[in-house]
């Protein structure tokens, strides 16, 4: 049995600690949860130490979530240094050992936003950030309503029972983001089959043939595959925009010049890519998923949205809060710090649970259940602070859309079959999703 400690006088139980920190944890919604909930009532912020991981404090507060992740200069990303001496994508010892090897003491494997700190973060983040304003959206509205009309025939004509996941969820939002970024239409099945690599790293269904499942540094193997194959992808796609610049996302980032005049290195640019090809449509499935599973147990809110379409962005709130696609991320403390009575010391780790933050009893009303009447809906599933999603705003206006063209055509959703959740601590809910759906 594995030894798991807290840094007071209480302990938090083996299995809580494992069911929250290791992957295969996440494959069971129910346990993980109760997990969560545990916590938050008995130890809402316990340092643990699980075999083959750094110790860990488990935050699973919502206000101390948004306490640490206001502070970036105290509770670093990336390590305070600019040169990848934490990571904030949680692996474990060996992951970041064979990560280490690879690229000569860093474990900054992507120049991308989760591993940057400010001042640099704030620098690449300027990049595109008005992009993803609001009012930049509005003129691409037409177009992903569009998308979204096409995507709604095609479901309402095709078969009645079929994997929510698999067959609906995962392609308009694919479509969407690749059409706005740039991305050939031809192309969408290599990034989808990426991103599945990427984000199921610990999962046994997405393991890569060329890569030892049980070898313990695995996980990072097939990141590092993964994101070693987007850049081979992306190298081609920044050289073509330099070269030909377009009306696209693409071109924006691939030109976009440092202070001095020159091009950033290209490594930023295909950290912005990757994560645009990945997290942008990943993220938006897995909540469209998980909110016609709840609709499913709620056919009266379905009802009730399906009569005043004017509380879609309410349903799409609450299927933020409720789904949490971004499970984590680490942060570590640059220096000493107390938070809710804890002594948290420099170099400390923390694991920031933002679905626990989203099942908080002392900010959500009976938080467990599914209610597109809170108001507000204060959730953080885009996380918070400097590092909230830059995408955001994309994100809800996606799934609103979708729900627009989709809700006043589907009378009812069943659950067939067994729902099944993709094994990851990181980013990730339902793989698959059997219904039944009955249209009007």
């Amino acid at each position: 049995m594995t030894t798991v400690e807290s840094t007071d006088t209480d302990t938090v139980p083996d299995d809580i600690a494992r069911q929250i920190v290791l992957p295969e944890g996440h494959s069971d919604d129910a346990k993980l949860f109760e997990a969560y909930r545990w916590l938050r009532e008995n130890q809402p912020l316990a340092q643990v130490r699980v075999e083959g991981y750094d110790p860990l404090w488990l935050v699973t507060k919502h206000a101390d979530l948004m306490e640490i992740e206001r502070q970036p200069l105290i509770f670093s990303a990336g390590g305070g240094d600019n040169k990848g001496s934490h990571n904030p994508i949680l692996a474990n010892k060996a992951g970041d050992e064979f990560t280490k090897k690879l690229l000569g003491g860093s474990v900054r494997i992507l120049d991308a936003l989760p591993y940057l700190d400010p001042p640099e973060h704030t620098t690449i983040k300027d990049v595109a950030f008005d992009w993803f304003r609001p009012a930049n959206l509005k003129k691409w509205e037409d177009r992903i309503r569009e998308t979204a009309k096409d995507s709604v025939e095609r479901l309402v004509a095709g078969k009645s029972d079929l994997d929510a996941v698999q067959e609906f969820a995962v392609f308009f939002p694919l479509h969407v983001i690749m059409t706005l970024f740039g991305v050939p239409e031809e192309d969408e099945p290599r990034m989808m089959a990426l991103t599945q690599d990427l984000f199921g790293v610990a999962d046994p269904d997405a393991a890569r043939d060329d890569i030892e499942a049980m070898s313990p540094d695995a996980a990072a193997q097939q990141w590092a595959a993964a994101i070693s194959d987007f850049y081979a992808y992306f190298d081609v796609l920044v050289e073509s925009r330099r070269a030909e610049p377009r009306e696209d996302l693409a071109t924006l980032i691939a030109v976009a010049k440092d202070t001095t005049g020159e091009y950033f290195p290209k490594t930023f640019a295909y950290g912005w890519f990757v994560a645009i090809a990945t997290a942008g449509h990943d993220t938006t499935a897995s909540t469209l998923a998980g909110c016609l599973q709840q609709l499913a147990a709620r056919p009266e809110i379905l009802e009730q949205v399906r009569n005043d379409l004017s509380l879609v962005p309410h349903l799409v709130n609450e299927a933020l809060r409720i789904v949490s696609p971004v499970k984590q991320f680490t942060r570590v403390a640059l220096e000493d710090y107390e938070l809710r009575g804890q002594k948290i010391k420099a170099g400390d780790r923390l694991m920031l649970l933002f679905q626990s933050g989203n099942r908080d009893a002392e900010v959500f009303d009976d938080p467990d259940t599914f209610n597109i009447d809170r108001r507000p809906n204060k959730h953080i599933a885009f996380g918070y602070g400097p590092h909230m999603c830059i995408g955001q705003h994309l994100a809800k206006l996606e799934m609103k859309i979708m729900l627009e063209e989709l809700l006043p055509r589907l009378a009812r959703v069943e659950v067939s079959g067994e729902p099944q959740m993709i094994q990851t601590n990181f980013v990730g809910g339902l793989r698959h999703l059997p219904v039944q759906l009955t249209f009007s």
